[in-house]
C-alpha cells in the first residue's frame, strides 16, 4: 500500500458522522463516546484520507462492543501490538476507515485525544506536523514503518507539551517501536 498524505478535506468530519451513526446506534447502551481522532479530526491538517474512530467503552464492555461491531460487518484484528486498544477492519462496502475499541482511561486513547486536542489548539504545530507527514510520505511512500518512525519524535514532543508523564511517553514510544 502506498502512503498518500493529502491536504485537509472539509468532508472528513462529515464522513466521520456518517461512519459514526450506525456504530452509535449499535452501541447506544455501551459506548461512553465515539471520538474522531487522527489527523482527519484536525481542521487544516494534511492527512492520509482515512478517518479514525475511537469507540470508548467501560473496560468490562470491550467484548460486547467488538461482538456488536462484528454484527455490522467489522472484523476484529486484535490489539495490533497496542495493549488495551482493539482494532477492527471496516466492512468492505464502506469507505476505508479505522475503528478502535478503547476502554475508558486507556493510554492509547489518552494519546489519541491529547494529540488531536493539542493540534486543534495550535494551528502552527498542526501545520508543522502536516509538512512533516507530507515529507515522510514522499520519502517513504512504500514503507509504512519508516513513515511512522519518522513521526514518532514529533508526536512524543506533542505529548510532552500536553503534559504527559515521562513514563507514559516512554510506554508510548516503546509501543511505537514494537508496532507490527
Amino acid at each position: 500500500m502506498t502512503i498518500v498524505v493529502l491536504d485537509y478535506d472539509p468532508e472528513w468530519p462529515r464522513l466521520f458522522e456518517v461512519l459514526r451513526h450506525p456504530i452509535a446506534n449499535a452501541l447506544s447502551d455501551v459506548a461512553i463516546a465515539i471520538e474522531h481522532v487522527g489527523s482527519t479530526a484536525v481542521p487544516g491538517l494534511a492527512a492520509k484520507p482515512i478517518v479514525d474512530l475511537d469507540v470508548v467503552v467501560p473496560p468490562n464492555q470491550v467484548a460486547t462492543a467488538i461482538a456488536r461491531l462484528a454484527a455490522l460487518g467489522y472484523e476484529h484484528k486484535g490489539d495490533l501490538g497496542v495493549p488495551g486498544r482493539e482494532a477492527l477492519r471496516h466492512p468492505p462496502h464502506l469507505p476505508r476507515h479505522h475503528v478502535y475499541v478503547c476502554p475508558a482511561g486507556n493510554l492509547a486513547l489518552a494519546n489519541h485525544l491529547a494529540v488531536r486536542d493539542r493540534l486543534r489548539a495550535d494551528p502552527a504545530i498542526a501545520s508543522a506536523y502536516g509538512a512533516l507527514k507530507k515529507q515522510l510520505a514522499a520519502r517513504f511512500a512504500d514503507d509504512v514503518d519508516r513513515y511512522v518512525a519518522g513521526k514518532t519524535a514529533f508526536i512524543l514532543d506533542v505529548l510532552r507539551q500536553a503534559g504527559f508523564r515521562a513514563e507514559d511517553i516512554t510506554a508510548i514510544e516503546r509501543l511505537n517501536r514494537a508496532r507490527p
